[in-house]
């Protein structure tokens, strides 16, 4: 009987294609589970973003004589002349909203100063220092910071990224550092860094970290021009000056110390440009001059614990003991207050908002619960499982400073009379500065249209070609743009209000907003009780 005995040459090609297509369809799976973890490499590796931060710099104070080096990059580039920031009006705030492109009741900082029981039952904490953001990652499973931020993404994208900030709030920028493909990231907060070596190096070649303000800026913008860039550009630079902000806190705004940072500031934005121009970088690379908030002069230091402890109320700024319900731990902002009361005591939560609505400091209420005369805290994007029960911005006016600036407030007891701070509603603060030049940046135009810090992150991510895992809440600021739709995006705004009549008077207050397409800006708010 014979036997048919397949050829080996064929056996052999047949089994060899099948394997081959079996590893080729391995290796490609391989491949998209891979681009999945890490993304993909940004799109446009050419391009380089700089970020310069002026803290607490205000729009009105660009001018040539203050401001050289910037008017001379606004006339290059485009002025964003109805810029925002977002509420509180404050730097952790708007840092994070800055580099998530996501508001801060979504994103998780609500606050400089806030109560988180998880992490300290007895203190409100300062959100950015390292004790606070690492227990608050161990608490919420690393989503301290809910979304990821525009340094993490361009690292999960293979790209370098690298923080360098003369305050604290760099470690809200990034405090990875290094969780993608992207090579040599860095984080420098201060004196601190991520990796901790870096800072260490960068204190061998310039020194330790300076004690005066000035002195640090010059220091943290050496730190990044001369050894942070010193083997290449990386796709996104954050430099984070803590000038003006520092020293109009001190004094006001307006005042000669204050106008001096100010052109300290310009000075360090024209050794950033002068070290792109050293490495041929200027023409490829998008430059975002931006400042977290604006600034006000203090008219009034209220003593909201002593006035609430005097009507009654169980006002405290920290618990010595377990706080009992009705308890209620005051968290200043400055020009914020926030109120958490224990175990969300409806009765004291209304008596408080009443007693608010009758003094003569309160501008705007918020609360977590509706209430009559308040607006419910997503009105102010700042609602989320950790937000107090009731957020009170202070009352403003435009009454004009010591030195002729105009914008006056009422603010915590944390400074004097006639000292600077922020983070009201009033208009002086929530309008900050943006000013953006390079080569996807139109030439020496303004633009009208409403924009904000949301708006910076999803404008990054374009540019880089790097697209976000979710939806933003900012937009990209397309109509200032080179390679953009010349169709302007509608923009509406209206101003909404809420009452309260009681046997005593009347209490109303508003808040104007702008919204383009679905981004949502509050331009100001304000309030005031009338006795019958």
């Amino acid at each position: 009987m014979a036997t048919f005995v397949q050829p080996l040459c064929t056996s052999l090609t047949s089994r060899c294609i099948v394997r081959l297509l079996q590893f080729s369809i391995a290796f490609a799976i391989a491949c998209w589970l891979c681009a999945l973890a890490t993304g993909a490499q940004p799109s446009n590796q050419s391009r380089h973003v700089v970020v310069v931060v002026w803290d607490g710099m205000r729009p009105d104070f660009v001018t040539e004589q203050n401001t050289p080096t910037l008017w001379k990059l606004a006339r290059e580039g485009v002025t964003f002349r109805n810029h925002h920031s977002v509420y509180p009006s404050a730097t952790m705030v708007n840092g994070t909203a800055l580099v998530t492109g996501i508001y801060p009741g979504k994103n998780g900082i609500i606050a400089n100063h806030a109560y988180r029981p998880a992490i300290d039952p007895r203190h409100a904490v300062d959100v950015e220092l390292p004790p606070v953001v690492k227990k608050g990652d161990e608490v919420s499973e690393g989503k301290y910071i809910s979304v990821p931020t525009i340094a993490e993404l361009v690292q999960r994208a293979g790209g370098r990224s690298v923080i360098a900030t003369a305050k604290t709030v760099g470690l809200l920028l990034d405090r990875q550092a290094g969780v993608g493909a992207g090579k040599d990231c860095v984080t420098l907060f201060a004196d601190n860094s991520l990796p901790a070596r870096i800072v260490g190096l960068i204190s061998e070649k310039n020194g330790a970290f300076p004690s005066a303000h000035l002195q640090r800026d010059s220091w943290t913008t050496k730190a990044l021009t001369e050894v942070l860039w010193k083997d290449g550009v990386p796709a996104v630079s954050i430099l984070w000056l803590g000038e003006p902000d520092l020293t109009q806190h001190e004094s006001a705004p307006g005042a000669p110390g204050a106008l001096a940072a100010i052109k300290s500031a310009d000075e360090n934005l024209a050794a950033v440009l002068s070290a792109l121009n050293q490495r041929d970088a200027r023409g490829t690379t998008d430059v975002f001059v931006v400042s977290d908030h604006g600034f006000s002069t203090i008219a009034r230091s209220i003593d909201l614990r002593k006035i609430l402890n005097d009507a009654g109320f169980a006002a405290k700024t920290e618990f010595e003991n377990e706080p009992k319900p009705g308890d209620i731990m005051l968290a200043g902002n400055g020009g914020s207050v926030l109120f958490y009361v224990t175990g969300h005591d409806a009765t004291v939560t209304r008596r408080l908002v009443e007693f608010l609505q009758q003094s003569d400091f309160a501008g705007v209420i918020f609360t977590k619960e509706s209430m009559e005369g308040t607006f419910d805290l997503m009105q102010a994007t700042i609602q989320n499982d950790h937000a107090p029960d009731v957020v009170m911005a202070f009352r403003w006016n435009d009454s004009k400073n010591q030195f002729g600036i105009p914008g006056m407030i009422d603010a915590d007891w944390q400074r004097a009379a006639g000292k600077g701070t922020h983070a009201t509603l009033s208009r002086f603060d929530m309008h900050n500065t943006l000013i953006a030049a390079g080569p996807d940046f139109r030439q020496g135009e303004v633009d009208d249209l409403p924009t904000g810090n949301v708006d910076l992150a999803p404008t990054i991510l374009r540019i880089l070609g790097i697209t976000p895992p979710q939806r933003l809440d900012g937009r990209i600021v397309s109509e200032s743009m080179t390679n953009a739709s010349p169709a302007k995006p509608n923009v509406e705004t209206k101003t909404i209000e809420a009452t309260r009549d009681s046997p005593v008077g009347r209490w109303r207050q508003s808040l104007k907003v702008s919204r383009v397409g679905s981004t949502t800006y509050l331009d100001e708010g304000n309030g005031e009780f009338q006795k019958r």
